[in-house]
């Protein structure tokens, strides 16, 4: 088949649809809320826990990351002033290896502190809206 064909066919397919109109919506299988029916939740325990486990990425990074830092550069300066050129590549190596190494440990040091930012956040809002829904309740009852 060609695409002219094909193209005239799917024009064909097209226009002896377009008398077709949406109605309704179908139900959802699981109700409200999604599939488990519940409404967005934060797990303050499993947030810490993330957190948490950014934060000592990040430690463990900020030590192991650099360990063959001083040796690297060392050797890349060595080779170079050997007039090999291999040193140039190695320094290229050393020089990605610490910028992939400090965007990691940036991107670490965000997730961590997003975290304990939403946790806390979330708390302070949570609080407040069960305060304001009590004053509420005191309010409908004497007023």
């Amino acid at each position: 088949m060609s695409f002219d064909e094909e193209w005239a066919s799917a024009r064909e397919q097209a226009a002896r649809n377009v008398g077709m109109e949406l109605n309704h919506m179908a139900p959802e299988p699981s109700g409200p809320g999604g599939p488990l029916g519940k409404d967005l939740q934060v797990n303050q325990d499993h947030l810490g826990a993330l957190g948490n486990a950014a934060y000592h990425l990040h430690d463990r990074l900020s030590a192991d990351g650099r360990i063959a830092d001083e040796s690297t550069q060392t050797a890349a300066t060595a080779m170079s002033g050997s007039n090999y050129r291999t040193g140039v590549a190695l320094q290229g190596v050393h020089d990605t290896w610490k910028s992939q190494v400090g965007t990691l440990l940036g991107a670490c040091a965000l997730i961590s502190n997003h975290l304990d930012y939403s946790a806390s956040s979330h708390a302070k809002e949570e609080a407040t809206i069960q305060t304001s829904m009590q004053v509420t309740a005191i309010d409908h009852y004497f007023g």
